[in-house]
């Protein structure tokens, strides 16, 4: 089917993403793109200090029978027009097709993670229950759950009433401040898998068990508020051999590793 058929339509923004699909003449979707706010709750602080404020995360797919069309570059045009002069985060699985994309189009590469994957089949739940359940003097366990938009870091979604989201944390307080959280938001309301951020530790209450302790309380909070979800995945950086020995002992396995490309548009 020839390029000149596919027209790509844009979706208005909803709760700060917007979307573009490239729609083939009988309604069939050969791709989609779409443009959001970077998650701002993996390294415990509003942005990482290697992003600037305003950078937007990038996705886009285009089904494999749909490639070498050129549909790929006219979503990323589309997506780059919106975003004229602003930076461009993406993340691509190592090797894939969408890492091609990213270095034929003039992107960055400024970072690798490792995922790991926990499946609630795997999981001992007493043990679990038991994690949970050790004391740490002078510190205080709290779970909240909503929603995560427009919110800049765990702090604030935290002085928010907690209510339905897609969004859990559990987290330590110690003398009323946050001290350690984990986070983790659901893909949809009855997706079987939930995206985990942390466990983060602030400096002055590390080697204490806490980042143990929260992820153990978050993956056994999650499964009770939504039975449905069935694994949680979260990523790793590779030189962060702590967070990587917690992942193990809490039952993550390897699943992958992807890289992140950065664009600035003109």
């Amino acid at each position: 089917m020839s390029e000149r058929r596919i027209d790509i339509v844009a979706e208005p923004d909803h709760l700060g993403v917007a979307r573009w699909y490239a729609v083939a003449s009988p309604g069939l979707v050969a791709g989609v793109a779409g443009l959001g706010p970077i998650e701002p709750f993996e390294c415990g602080s509003p942005l990482p200090a290697a992003v600037p404020p305003g950078t937007l995360e990038l996705s886009l797919h285009v089904e494999p029978s749909w490639r070498r069309r050129g549909i790929g570059s006219r979503l990323l045009a589309a997506a780059g027009a919106h975003a004229a002069g602003r930076r461009l985060v993406a993340e691509v699985a190592a090797g894939s097709a969408g890492e091609s994309f990213c270095v034929r189009h003039g992107f960055r590469r400024t970072g690798a993670w490792g995922h790991d994957l926990l499946t609630y089949c795997d999981v001992h739940h007493a043990w679990l229950g038991e994690l949970v359940d050790v004391e740490h003097p002078g510190y205080r366990l709290r779970h909240w759950t909503g929603d995560v938009y427009g919110a800049t870091s765990v702090e604030q979604m935290l002085r928010r009433p907690s209510r339905p989201g897609d969004a859990v944390v559990s987290a330590a307080e110690a003398d009323g401040g946050l001290v350690a959280y984990a986070l983790a938001r659901r893909e949809g309301p009855r997706g079987r898998r939930a995206r985990q951020y942390g466990p983060a530790v602030r400096a002055g209450h590390r080697g204490r068990r806490l980042g143990l302790w929260v992820n153990a309380a978050l993956i056994k909070r999650v499964r009770e508020i939504d039975p449905h979800v069935e694994e949680i995945e979260t990523r790793t950086a590779p030189d962060d051999p702590a967070q990587q020995a917690l992942r193990r002992h809490l039952g993550f396995h390897p699943l992958g590793r992807s890289l992140r490309y950065e664009i600035t548009l003109p």
